[in-house]
């Protein structure tokens, strides 16, 4: 095993040369094309939060970049993905056939623990540290939008024809239905988010912009259309009125789902399954081959939408060390539990049936 040398420094210090290596590390890789392994999701994180780090991994001092590992701090010494949970892509981008030790990388970067969660593919230095894996639901259009819904009839599945149906239906009761892929409007990014925050809230889940940072961070991203990085926001409309929306990242030939919601007064048209049937038309026809709708547990949507998948990890480094042990002490007893809910079917569903009748009394001002 080589010894690497690395240095760590904030994203947004990374100069043109650093920025044009990372990008051509993802060049070609279909397993780091997730755009939030991309530098422009870690410049983005690190303009709204103070934490943000990147290890930056050569050969030897000023020698070859072969690797970037973007993360967070949680503290002195532990950290986790950048930008925390809101991450669908966590990992190292890397060159081909990398050989490091994960417990040494987090020593030559101070750290004595790292968390990560939706671990992407090709990543065997943290794969023994793994606890969990999920199948992360994934609408494949390599092929295009025709083979994709040739997929799903091909397994029985009826959803193309029903939502075709019930699009055609909101049509006819509610106006002309119209769909734009890349909408740039602020007023169009409030209305989701306040929608995403309203249907936090009715679920009985913490609502993500309640916090000021997570607010700023969708904004920049929205606002970003670098080469090969963008923050997308697209919207359906029924009559010229919205009626579903969903703000999320591409990159090259991946987008990812992230903030997908709908108008609830619309609700029996099923205007979400509307709204993703026409971003994989208009993805499919701009190039972009997979759209990673995130692990599917919970969602029935996307496994109705799903032809393929793919598996993600989640799990955490530790050195041995009076860091890592703390970590370990403050963190192993609660993720136990979560996943002990997660693994049960029935104690999921009794959560998650919690937590909305929850979401319900705190919404009539309980």
């Amino acid at each position: 095993m080589i010894a690497v040398h690395v240095a760590v420094t904030r994203p947004g210090e990374l100069g043109p040369a650093e920025l044009a290596a990372w990008r051509a590390l993802q060049d070609g890789r279909p397993e780091l094309a997730n755009p939030f392994l991309s530098a422009g999701y870690a410049v983005a994180v690190d303009h709204v939060i103070a934490g943000a780090r990147v290890a930056v991994l050569s050969e030897r001092a000023g020698g070859d970049i072969v690797g970037f590992l973007p993360y967070e701090l949680h503290g002195r010494v532990s950290a986790g993905a950048i930008g925390g949970w809101l991450s669908l892509g966590q990992g190292l981008v890397h060159a081909p056939g990398l050989e490091l030790d994960a417990r040494e990388l987090l020593r030559s970067c101070g750290l004595s623990a790292y968390a990560f969660g939706t671990l992407a593919p090709g990543q065997p230095w943290f794969a023994p540290y793994a606890t969990k894996r999920l199948d992360s639901a994934v609408m494949d259009l390599t092929g295009g939008f025709d083979a994709f819904a040739g997929s799903l009839r091909a397994r029985g599945s009826k959803v193309v024809r029903q939502t075709r149906y019930k699009e055609r239906k909101l049509g006819r009761e509610a106006g002309e239905v119209s769909f734009a892929f890349d909408v740039r409007d602020d007023a169009s990014l409030a209305l989701v988010q306040s929608w995403k925050s309203a249907q936090y809230r009715a679920m009985g889940r913490a609502d993500r912009f309640s916090r000021p940072w997570v607010v700023r961070l969708v904004e920049r991203l929205h606002g970003t259309h670098d080469d090969g990085f963008a923050g997308v926001l697209s919207m359906l409309y029924a009559a010229g009125r919205p009626v579903a929306g969903h703000f999320g990242l591409r990159s090259d030939h991946t987008l990812v789902t992230w903030f997908p919601v709908y108008d609830p007064e619309f609700a029996k048209y099923s205007p979400g399954l509307v709204l993703h049937l026409r971003m994989a038309e208009e993805a499919a026809a701009l190039g972009v081959r997979h759209i990673d709708m995130g692990p599917a547990v919970g969602w029935r949507y996307k496994e109705e939408l799903r032809n393929h998948s793919i598996t993600v990890a989640e799990g955490v480094v530790r050195r041995r060390s009076p860091g890592g042990a703390a970590h370990w002490l403050r963190h192993a007893p609660v993720t136990r539990g979560r996943d002990l809910v997660l693994g049960s079917e029935r104690l999921y569903g009794m959560a998650d049936r919690a937590m909305r009748g929850y979401g319900r009394w705190r919404s009539r001002g309980g």
